[in-house]
């Protein structure tokens, strides 16, 4: 009797973690967005408007072209934020600055790179951590419910099976029966 009462009442309480939870994930992936959005635009604008000691920096890392690359990662920056924000693009964004951060790492940070798991205090010490996080968080979960992707995704749902099948390559998933008639399609060819 005390066993079912306690798994019931924990049931419950697990049920009601779980609601909140997923309640709070659009909020707090909207958080990410704009905080680390903003980050990266201020990170983006820095170098744009310092490009001759970016250049000269990333002349010192051995890095091909710095002229050009500084000017490239600045932009990569500065509009991957600005997407990031907005909420657009936002999974393919999460993508090039994830990209970029581990290009960081690799060019900048390689000691703290190679130190993962030797040293895990020294990688996430290191500057590109959090903004590889934020990117990696965004790339993984997507932009959450508040953002322009999910505005365009519901836009192409409203036009019916065309418009669900644009809107799940937009967002990214996949219609469970679709799917599963694709794969009855393929056995039967």
């Amino acid at each position: 009797m005390f066993s079912t009462t306690l798994t019931r009442t924990s049931a419950k309480a697990y049920g009601w973690l779980s609601s909140i939870s997923s309640w709070a994930q659009s909020p707090f992936l909207l958080f990410v967005r704009l905080y680390w959005g903003r980050q990266f635009m201020q990170t983006g604008w820095g170098k744009l408007h310092h490009l001759a000691q970016v250049t000269q920096f990333f002349t010192t890392l051995g890095i091909p072209a710095p002229g050009p690359t500084a000017l490239f990662v600045g932009c990569v920056e500065f509009f991957g934020g600005l997407l990031l924000i907005l909420g657009l693009a936002s999974r393919l964004t999460g993508l090039v600055l994830t990209g970029n951060m581990l290009v960081a790492y690799l060019t900048a940070d390689r000691e703290a790179l190679l130190s993962f798991f030797s040293n895990p205090g020294k990688f996430y010490g290191a500057d590109p951590y959090t903004f590889l996080f934020a990117a990696v968080l965004i790339l993984i979960f997507g932009p959450g419910r508040i953002a322009l992707d999910t505005l365009i995704a519901r836009r192409y749902s409203a036009r019916g099976p065309e418009g669900a099948k644009e809107r799940d390559q937009i967002v990214g998933e996949k219609n469970p029966a679709s799917h599963s008639e694709s794969l009855a399609g393929r056995a039967q060819s």
